[in-house]
């Protein structure tokens, strides 16, 4: 048993000390060194959610399609638990386990693993950040939390998940944003375009009314840039004005976002950079482009 804990903890020292985070190898090797006698069939009635899970908004359609699927063929792979007190706290697989509850199971396969609270923590972040596509609120608060509890800055995160420093830098950026207006990105009403725009204005009530504004007129980022660089409007982040006018850079920006990467959008052309194939590969998966 202890040999097999401290298997664990170079697996998980692993995880977090390598150059890009993958949570699917450091789920492997939980698999990998769990054997038959490990997994056991826990009742829902004892799980409790991961109070450290990020994600607060699951989606209804993509749990019922994943929910029919467990009912015709059942629970391919294994939450991962922590025993408790009473019962269980999950560690991970939140969506198997919303969805076996959806599909009408009353137990469901686990390897019950121990954890300390600061280990539950990062691996919820993590899994989030590789399984799970977030809103821009909650990734935000997802890098937080991970750049809070390894101690590491804005640029070690980028590399760690392989996006851009400016993608990082803009997504903590949404969290200076009153909670009001944070509920409005997080339920989708307004975009993380114009939530980027919003988050470098210095008065709360004006960052309200203009977000207010966005619901209510359906106001563009465009538009939203234009009427934010007004000299009356105080700014938390000084705007750099261009000489040259790019009417396609707010798509720039979105894409460099989405993807973690410089975009360029000009002369009905778009060239997205990459460093590797890697990196190419990576891209290529958000983008949702599958090549033999």
């Amino acid at each position: 048993m202890e040999q097999k804990k401290k298997a664990l903890g170079r697996g998980l020292e692993q995880l977090f000390s390598s150059e890009v985070l993958d949570f699917d190898t450091f789920e492997d090797s939980i698999m990998e060194s769990a054997n038959e006698a490990d997994i056991i069939q826990v009742p829902l009635s004892e799980i409790r959610p991961n109070p450290y899970q990020p994600r607060k908004h699951f989606d209804r359609e993509a749990l019922d399609e994943l929910a029919t699927s467990i009912r015709n063929y059942g629970v391919f792979q294994p939450i991962i638990v922590k025993k408790s007190i009473k019962g269980y706290d999950l560690v991970a697989g939140e969506r198997r386990l919303r969805a076996s509850k959806l599909a009408g199971l009353e137990t469901i396969p686990a390897i019950v693993k121990d954890f300390t609270d600061e280990e539950m923590r990062e691996i919820a972040l993590l899994e989030n950040l590789q399984r799970e596509n977030l809103t821009s609120i909650e990734l935000a608060w997802a890098y937080k939390g991970i750049i809070d509890s390894l101690h590491i800055r804005q640029e070690d995160l980028a590399a760690k998940i392989g996006k851009s420093r400016s993608h990082v830098t803009n997504t903590l950026g949404l969290l200076r944003l009153p909670d009001d207006v944070q509920d409005l990105v997080r339920d989708n009403k307004i975009s993380m375009g114009h939530a980027r725009v919003l988050s470098k204005i210095e008065d709360n009530n004006k960052v309200e009314e203009l977000a207010n504004k966005v619901v209510e007129k359906n106001i563009s980022v465009r538009d939203l840039e234009n009427i934010s660089s007004h000299d009356d409007i105080a700014k938390k982040v000084p705007i750099t004005r261009q000489t040259k006018v790019n009417e396609y850079q707010y798509i720039e920006e979105e894409l460099r976002d989405i993807l973690g990467t410089k975009v360029k959008v000009d002369n009905k052309k778009i060239e997205i950079y990459f460093d590797s194939k890697v990196d190419l590969t990576r891209i290529l998966d958000i983008l949702n482009v599958k090549i033999d």
